[in-house]
């Protein structure tokens, strides 16, 4: 039964039992919403370069978040296979969907979330130019960077640039996303759910695999890279009594 027959159903039912199937008065319109501009004393009272001066004193870990290739148009060519088209009008042949390389980007606000079931999070701004493609293929891998891998880190910041040029790495065992060379640890994910959270989102991802290493560090023991204050640094432990 589709819904014009439910909504017919509900209606036979409603005068069966003698109950109203329309409103005794006319529904009025609500007013429609007071538009006015932001007031200065309305504004956020924590001025944005500030913020970041006093939250960079936390000093976080250093990541790169991959993706693997995906074609472009390829959702958008699912939406058009599965839409109804007229009888009358035949459709023209479409183009096979242009391949993309791998996406990627220097990310610091990754954590682990939930031990069961296994899922970390990493928070990306909404004018992210990668996060559109790490969406369409729905897995990433988080690449945790080591101490020496600083201008790698760099080369994933910059905005436009094939990011992947020159880098080293292979693939992810479920997801296929890529996994860098020399990155100490690495955790293989599929895109769980997505928040928002102001000026950014907060995606979560399950975790499917990972491990240390990666592809040409057998070992996993590379110090990390830590990033405070605007520049990068290196984690030395306390010598222990």
């Amino acid at each position: 039964m589709g819904h014009a027959g439910m909504a017919a159903t509900v209606v036979r039912y409603l005068r069966s039992v003698g109950a109203p199937t329309t409103a005794a008065q006319p529904v009025e319109a609500l007013p429609r919403p007071h538009l006015r501009a932001v007031r200065e004393d309305e504004r956020a009272p924590v001025d944005s370069a500030e913020f970041r001066r006093v939250l960079g004193h936390f000093a976080t870990g250093v990541t790169v978040v991959t993706a693997p290739a995906t074609p472009v148009g390829s959702a958008m060519a699912t939406v058009a296979t599965e839409a109804p088209s007229a009888p009358s009008t035949p459709s023209a042949p479409q183009a096979p969907p242009t391949p993309q390389g791998p996406a990627g980007f220097a990310c610091q606000s990754f954590a682990s979330l939930s031990l069961d079931p296994p899922l970390v999070s990493f928070m990306v701004a909404r004018t992210s130019t990668t996060w559109p493609r790490i969406a369409r293929a729905g897995v990433f891998c988080v690449n945790i960077l080591g101490a020496g891998q600083g201008d790698l880190c760099r080369a994933f910041a910059v905005s436009g640039a094939d990011k992947f040029a020159g880098v080293e790495y292979d693939a992810a065992p479920v997801t296929g996303s890529p996994r860098l060379t020399g990155a100490p640890a690495w955790i293989d994910c599929v895109v769980h759910a997505v928040h928002t959270g102001g000026d950014h989102l907060i995606v979560v991802g399950r975790v499917e695999a990972l491990g240390t290493g990666g592809c040409g560090d057998t070992e996993g023991g590379a110090a990390p890279l830590l990033f405070h204050r605007g520049s990068f640094g290196e984690f030395t432990p306390h010598a222990t009594k």
